[in-house]
């Protein structure tokens, strides 16, 4: 059917709901509105469904996320497991409760038994949750730090990680194979609790997530010495951090934790903020202004889901510098990597795992310390993986996996990015550091001459809509077919196309496979250590081009860093 004959559908099929129905009639004279939410259904992506809000086979709605749950439902009980299990959160974004509610409700309806948070959790406890439970699976209704009207529905396998191949592909032909919604399985509530294939979960396995997080600590002494002497303000923006990021840092024993009072509370509209994401600077405004006030040595902030951190650090004149996910995500390595090398050296077979957008200091400071570095696609989903592939192999132990979009994992407890973790170590590091009288601005300097002045830097364009998706893809149709021999003023030494699984060396010709599976990414080594790569985002109508520089200093870094998000530009420029 065409996107208007769907349109017709969901107007006259009394499955559908008068509310839904009243908000279609709206924009009944708005073909184009029409069209972008019948045209195509709501694609899974790096972490599942993503979409914004609304009426439509192309939006985040009751009747998508239960088509979305049946299909994953199909796909479990053709594995012919028994006993299935389902866990479920959710987070503080309009819609994530009822969504919650509804993939247990189908669930249930499929003789699987849904294991559904009773209020909002952070991302990395669904993770933890689903291998705590003995689940097949998990369900997680977030959309992360995307804006106010979006929401989304992340799938999770037995392991704890979001869902990588063959799992991603058979749930996704499920829910394609579902083409009338109506058909989709569902019961009550009532009847769902009374079978006992819907329960509710929360304090104990919140209880067992406090304690797995806690084993992750390096460095209890120097807390213990130092934690009076550290004060922290934090923000959960409005989202699932707020009580286990405050929880972990008492029970560890910091007590000048302040809470930005103003984003405390969850809150979907995320009034404070346009965007609710650490990346961005308007999300610190408030927090920076606290910080000040309780003169503190950190400010910290999580996404909503609680999965992402960022940070600013004071330095020991009293300014404050912010951190990005590169640098925080190589601190708490360097750090993490220091302290097991410290209390009895780094594990043989002991691997460093970051994507292949994140800075090439992780290899330098696995390197450092004896450690293998493991290169993966981007999405934490892959680090995920191969901390699962150490454990089928029986071979290998996992020390510390990041990307660049401000995520990380420290310790197996969890199998996605786990900003609680990153939060409580941070807060030991700054007392770690603190008692040999450096700041964590101090230690990232360090840092930086221990390894190199390494700069990493985003330029994102979103494109939206029919016509966003053929420029991006266009982008990359131009790229693939000839790629550039120089960017600015770095030569191209190797061309790695993802897609196609290959690396061609542009000054030999020698053409090599990547090792990593298909995905639609291009990637450029360029000399002295720089590098450049491309990708759509997974989660967003955008395309992104990543890049990194060597500097012999912050300020020569700096420099190179600017000149060459110039010339990355003036290329986009000329392919738009």
């Amino acid at each position: 059917m065409g996107y208007m004959d769907v349109y017709n559908e969901w107007l006259s099929n009394p499955y559908f709901d008068e509310a839904t129905k009243e908000e279609l009639r709206a924009i009944k004279d708005d073909e184009n509105e029409i069209k972008e939410r019948f045209y195509t259904n709501l694609a899974f992506g790096t972490a599942g469904l993503r979409g914004v809000l609304g009426a439509g086979i192309n939006r985040m709605n009751i009747y998508v996320v239960r088509r979305a749950t049946q299909g994953l439902a199909n796909y479990i009980l053709k594995q012919g497991k028994k006993d299935n299990r389902v866990a479920i959160a959710y987070d503080s974004r309009r819609m994530s409760p009822e969504f919650a509610d509804e993939s247990a409700r189908v669930l249930a309806a499929n003789g699987i038994t849904a294991y559904k948070f009773e209020s909002l959790r952070p991302t990395p406890e669904l993770s933890f949750a689903v291998r705590e439970l003995g689940c097949i699976a998990g369900i997680n209704i977030t959309a992360s730090h995307n804006p106010p009207e979006y929401n989304g529905y992340k799938v999770y396998w037995e392991d704890g990680a979001q869902f990588t191949p063959p799992h991603d592909a058979g749930v996704t032909a499920e829910v394609l194979a579902i083409e009338d919604l109506s058909t989709v399985k569902t019961m009550s509530a009532s009847d769902a609790m009374a079978s006992g294939l819907y329960k509710v979960i929360g304090a104990d396995i919140d209880d067992k997530y406090m304690a797995s997080l806690k084993k992750q600590i390096k460095n209890q002494a120097a807390i213990d010495k130092m934690q009076k002497d550290i004060t922290i303000v934090y923000t959960p923006l409005h989202g699932t951090g707020n009580i286990p990021a405050r929880r972990v840092l008492h029970e560890l024993g910091f007590e000048n934790v302040y809470v930005v009072p103003e984003q405390e509370l969850p809150d979907g509209n995320f009034p404070t903020v346009s965007y609710p994401n650490p990346e961005a600077k308007e999300a610190f405004e408030l927090g920076l202004a606290l910080a000040k006030e309780k003169d503190a040595d950190l400010v910290l902030a999580t996404d909503p889901d609680a999965d992402r951190l960022g940070c600013y650090v004071k330095d020991s004149q009293g300014e404050y510098h912010v951190l990005t996910g590169n640098m925080s995500g190589c601190l708490l390595c360097e750090y993490t990597l220091s302290q097991i090398a410290a209390q009895g050296g780094i594990p043989e077979g002991g691997e460093v795992i970051s994507s292949i957008v994140t800075t090439n200091m992780v290899p330098a400071i696995a390197k450092a310390y004896g450690a293998k570095f493991v290169e993966v696609l981007t999405g934490f989903k892959w680090i995920g993986k191969e901390i699962l592939n150490m454990e089928n192999a029986h071979q290998g132990s996992y020390l510390f996996g990041l990307e660049e979009s401000y995520g990380c994992l420290i310790g197996t407890h969890a199998r996605d990015k786990d900003a609680i973790v990153a939060t409580m170590a941070l807060c030991e590091a700054a007392c770690y550091y603190k008692e040999q009288g450096k700041t964590m601005w101090d230690a990232m300097i360090d840092m930086y001459e221990k390894y190199g002045y390494y700069l990493d830097d985003i330029k994102s364009v979103t494109l939206k809509g029919i016509e966003g998706l053929e420029k991006i893809q266009k982008i990359l149709e131009t790229l693939r077919a000839e790629a550039p021999t120089a960017v600015g003023k770095y030569k191209v030494l190797s061309a790695r196309d993802y897609q196609a699984g290959t690396i061609r060396n542009l000054v030999t010709g020698e053409e090599t496979e990547t090792g990593l599976p298909a995905s639609n990414v291009l990637y450029y080594d360029l000399e002295d250590d720089a590098w450049l790569c491309v990708r759509p985002s997974g989660t967003e109508p955008k395309i992104k081009f990543y890049y990194g520089v060597k500097g012999t200093s912050l300020e020569n870094a700096q420099e190179l860093s600017a000149e060459m998000g110039e010339s990355i530009q003036a290329m986009l420029d000329a392919m738009l």
